[in-house]
């Protein structure tokens, strides 16, 4: 399980990264005693930035999206990122931010039906080895902090 959540935060780091935020922290040990439990944790800091705005909306689901598409790649199995209890969390932010670029609920499924496609394939044949060197020592480790995840990452961005 814990390789499985190493690859699912991974996702979320380097998406996070490659749009611009720093993440501080992350980890697959998340302390259970503040909200829902979980199996991994990822502190993303963005730009001072407009929620409202379509660029950072855009920005935040796609980083939503990107934890479940890489324990998709990882496991090989397609599963739907809203149908999946364990990705709940990651959809509905998603889902949530998503209501800035398309306000009609069923137009904004298909639209976040295609930004899972979009990031499989951005993560399947550009940034995998990156996604997997970050998970590699997010297994290792346990914990990283901003220092560790940009040394995993360096080779590969």
């Amino acid at each position: 399980m814990d390789d499985i959540t190493a690859y699912h935060e991974s996702g979320h780091v380097l998406m996070a990264i490659l749009l611009g935020a720093r993440v501080p922290h992350a980890t697959i040990e998340p302390d259970r005693d503040d909200g829902p439990d979980r199996h991994g944790d990822v502190r993303v800091l963005w730009p001072r930035a407009d929620p409202t705005d379509k660029a950072f909306a855009e920005k935040l689901v796609l980083t939503a999206l990107a934890g479940p598409v890489a324990e998709m790649i990882y496991t090989g199995e397609p599963y739907h990122p809203g149908f999946v209890a364990e990705w709940a969390g990651d959809w509905q932010h998603a889902f949530a931010a998503a209501a800035a670029i398309v306000p009609e609920e069923r137009k904004r499924l298909a639209w976040l039906e295609a930004q899972v496609r979009r990031i499989y394939e951005l993560l399947d044949i550009r940034y995998w080895p990156a996604v997997a060197a970050l998970a590699d020592e997010l297994s290792a480790h346990e914990t990283l902090e901003e220092e560790q995840i940009q040394a995993a990452l360096q080779p590969w961005l």
